[in-house]
């Protein structure tokens, strides 16, 4: 649908165009209702943060067999290769509760962790295709890759991938989708929510329908929000994705009732190139990411250690560690490497756009690295070397406990001594993805006001959502939410909206 004036009403609007809004829209359409999608950003840079995202998907499954039902065309010699493990229910219920420091709210945790794996068959079915996710959860280690930390798969094609299989998806459904469109408020009445506001082209349009599901993020690309409820520095972060992701779903919902819910002064923030554009960029996506850190070292500008970088799976550390980069001083830090490891780095280090410094030796490296102290960083390593345990073996796709010894600040997995040239240093800072705090919804993915109750005709889904991740977030869980929490609000709403 193009961006003139339609003031056609509809069953169902949902609010946003990323995986959640796209899920919601699929699963609203299919219970009979006429669907409109509302996308601020031109159509150029639709998709919102999931257009930036590498694709993972966090999914309960059962091993081999069941992992052909999303990758049906495995080769013999991928089968043979690889250990794709199991993952349960419980084991993702369990990863939940820990990173979150069981927080998380336990009913919404119940439903993501129980319904990840029919919600991605479903998204299969609705032709979005998947790969292995070799090279970022399988190294080939002694000839044989072994996935861990909880994610097997991805959309082929990455975030850009997977977006545009979904608005082909919805399309071929008949959901009808504006661009440019940037929904401004919610129609409210007496018996509950009633349509949208719209400004396209600088004009205001409302537009009446009986349901909307909200699904346009968080407030990660709003300085001021961010400043306001993460706090000092945070107006200094950069936004790893969309520049639309404003706060605008959940602001709109706050202004009619709604239950603020979730870990408002959270968010999920990583390692992320020192010199990388303020807000996302589609022609590198992703790849600004710097997280093959458990494979070396990271100092700051005092030329210490700041961190375990092997405290756990990348996929449980990643999206804490940028809040603490960003405490840093100058808000960065330098990742080293020598070339024992550098197989191991994923692809994003080998971009053009990396800040990086290479050497043949310690010193040489050391001495191209701008704006730390170059003394005491020789020092750190030197100590780090000297501390590594030698006698434990090094495995990269388990917690090896090959650790370090004496350290102030210990690293617990996958020490190696840096000592084999030729080396190589990365300058990172903090690049935020989304915010934990939201609204609150019901099990039927309804918002509900501060007195508890759902306000009729509202429904919210994926990262404007509170309550579920706290502190801290499982790698490829954000993706699985958008899709599990979208399908479920845009069901309900579709119902609610053709009853």
């Amino acid at each position: 649908m193009n961006n003139s004036a339609d003031s056609k009403a509809y069953d169902v609007i949902v609010v946003g165009a990323g995986n959640a809004a796209l899920c919601a829209a699929l699963s609203a359409q299919e219970q009979g209702a006429s669907v409109l999608v509302l996308e601020r950003a031109p159509q150029e840079q639709r998709g919102g943060n999931s257009t930036y995202t590498a694709g993972g998907f966090r999914i309960a499954h059962s091993g081999l067999e069941d992992i052909r039902q999303f990758v049906p065309d495995l080769s013999a010699e991928e089968i043979a290769n690889t250990d794709f493990g199991s993952y349960t229910v419980e084991e993702y219920l369990d990863d939940l509760g820990r990173v979150t420091e069981y927080r998380i709210d336990p009913d919404l945790a119940e439903i993501l962790a129980r319904r990840s794996n029919e919600t991605v068959k479903w998204i299969r079915q609705k032709g979005i295709p998947f790969v292995p996710k070799y090279g970022k959860n399988a190294f080939k280690h002694e000839g044989r890759f072994k996935f861990f930390g909880g994610v097997v798969i991805e959309a082929r094609g990455g975030g850009r991938g997977l977006v545009d299989a979904e608005f082909k998806a919805a399309e071929k459904q008949g959901v009808a989708i504006r661009y440019g469109a940037r929904a401004v408020a919610l129609l409210h009445g007496r018996d509950g929510v009633e349509g949208v506001r719209v400004i396209s082209d600088r004009v205001a349009e409302d537009i009446r329908s009986r349901a909307v599901v909200l699904a346009c993020g968080g407030f990660e690309a709003n300085r001021e929000m961010r400043a306001r409820y993460l706090g000092r520095g945070w107006d200094l972060a950069k936004v790893r994705g969309t520049r639309y992701n404003t706060g605008d779903g959940i602001n709109m919902a706050l202004k009619i009732g709604a239950q603020p819910y979730g870990h408002w002064t959270g968010a999920h923030a990583c390692d992320w190139d020192l010199n990388a554009p303020e807000y996302g960029d589609l022609s590198v996506g992703d790849a600004y990411s710097k997280h093959s850190y458990p494979s070396g070292i990271a100092i700051n500008a005092n030329g210490v250690r700041f961190l375990d970088e092997g405290a756990d799976i990348r996929n449980y550390t990643y999206a804490k560690y940028g809040r603490i980069i960003l405490e840093q001083p100058g808000q960065f830090c330098w990742q080293i490497f020598d070339s024992k490891v550098l197989h191991l780095l994923r692809n994003s280090y080998r971009i053009k756009q990396c800040t990086k410094v290479t050497g043949n030796t310690l010193e040489e490296l050391v001495g191209r690295i701008e704006g730390i102290n170059r003394e005491q960083t020789l020092k750190t390593i030197t100590e780090f070397n000297a501390a590594v345990m030698k006698d434990v073996p090094f495995d990269p796709n388990v917690k090896d406990g090959r650790g370090t010894t004496g350290l102030t600040i210990p690293k617990s997995n996958w020490a190696l001594a840096i000592d084999t040239p030729p080396y190589e240093a990365y300058g990172v800072t903090c690049g935020i993805t989304f915010t934990f705090g939201g609204v609150k919804i019901t099990t039927q993915g309804e918002v509900v006001d501060t007195a508890e109750q759902p306000i009729p005709g509202l429904y919210a889904a994926g990262e404007l959502v509170g309550g579920i991740f706290y502190s801290n977030y499982p790698g490829g869980a954000g993706l699985t939410n958008g899709a599990v929490f979208g399908k479920l609000a845009g069901e309900h709403a579709g119902r609610y909206a053709t009853a």
